[in-house]
């Protein structure tokens, strides 16, 4: 854990900091040579892992930016797809070093589970989705309806919240597995799927007829989604929530994968910081100087993950909304590398 002492004297500031101590898992994934990270099951645009065996999606590419941080190194990541019953408990007991899987951030998750969210990554909320042909416009048509969702997630809670608080009822089919949930209701076992809205989206681009699929306006909740470690381990939580706020804040000052050797050269001092012109932001991390320069070039910004996974550049086709910077109209703002 840094610790910095901060003196004022005679109107000039002066910072003396001692150097970065590792933590037990920032240690371990040294020693070891790659980081274990825990994924979903299978949900295009976040976590998915194809015939070849290539893993991509916005969940990935924040594993490999931890990996970059470390090692420099894309490859050195591990992957482990869990489903909602087992992500916590892998990461409890350290079968994982961190849960990039899209998952929830609560008060009852990080006081309860001995873990902490690092971060934002997706704001998203939650929905339900129907086929057409079932004539509904609004999700406060479907009392008495059949709903698919999984176990063990604030979906499952939240769905009841919502019905019970407009007075609906509804007749869950819990399935663990994400992907035997969708067969279960692409199969007409159920009238409508819930689950948070991109993973809706996600899901509609698998189906045999996406055309036939509508998500339904109605949001049944916030789901602000993001990775988490285990608590007592600040070393390795600030790799991982610097990591995430280097990718978000390259975008807020236009910093591209492709522009990124250019802007070495900039002038400005939260670029130099950023991109390791200016030294001390990896001394503080224990890694690198160039850690965030090695992200964007190797993987881009914040932006471009979104683009290229979820976004404008992908199947899935979503807008930026909430997700785009708080400058161009949305809520991702990173916190300084400085």
């Amino acid at each position: 854990m840094i610790r910095t002492a901060v003196l004022l004297a005679a109107g000039a500031l002066t910072v003396i900091a001692t150097p970065a101590q590792a933590g037990k898992t920032f240690d371990a994934v040294k020693a070891k040579g790659f980081v274990q990270c825990g994924i979903s099951t299978g949900i295009p645009g976040f976590s998915i892992i194809d015939s070849k065996g290539e893993a991509s999606g916005l969940d990935v590419d924040l594993c490999k930016a931890i990996a970059i941080t470390m090692f420099n190194d894309a490859s050195k990541i591990k992957l482990t797809p869990l489903s909602t019953q087992q992500r916590f408990t892998a990461l409890q007991s350290g079968e994982i070093d961190v849960l990039t899987r899209n998952t929830t951030q609560t008060l009852t998750r990080d006081t309860t589970l001995g873990l902490m969210g690092v971060g934002v990554n997706f704001y998203d909320s939650q929905g339900v989705m129907v086929k057409k042909d079932l004539g509904v416009k609004s999700a406060k048509e479907l009392n008495g309806a059949t709903i698919c969702v999984q176990p063990g997630t604030t979906t499952e809670l939240n769905l009841t919240d919502w019905f019970r608080s407009n007075k609906l009822e509804f007749k869950p089919v819990v399935i663990d597995k994400f992907d035997e949930v969708i067969r279960t209701f692409a199969s007409g076992r159920c009238d409508a799927l819930t689950t948070d809205k991109s993973g809706l989206a996600s899901v509609r681009t698998t189906m045999e007829k996406p055309d036939e699929y509508e998500i339904l306006p109605e949001n049944f909740s916030k789901e602000p989604l993001g990775p988490m470690v285990r608590q007592g381990d600040e070393q390795w939580f600030n790799v991982i929530r610097w990591t995430l706020n280097a990718m978000i804040e390259a975008e807020e000052y236009g910093i591209t994968s492709g522009n990124v050797d250019e802007m070495t050269k900039s002038p400005n001092p939260n670029i130099q910081r950023i991109l390791g012109t200016s030294p001390g932001m990896g001394k503080n991390l224990g890694v690198d100087e160039k850690w965030a320069y090695n992200i964007i070039k190797t993987l881009g910004n914040y932006g471009q993950s979104f683009a290229r996974n979820v976004g404008t550049d992908s199947a899935l086709k979503l807008e930026r909304g909430l997700n785009n910077t708080w400058h161009n109209g949305g809520i991702l703002y990173a916190m300084p590398v400085r």
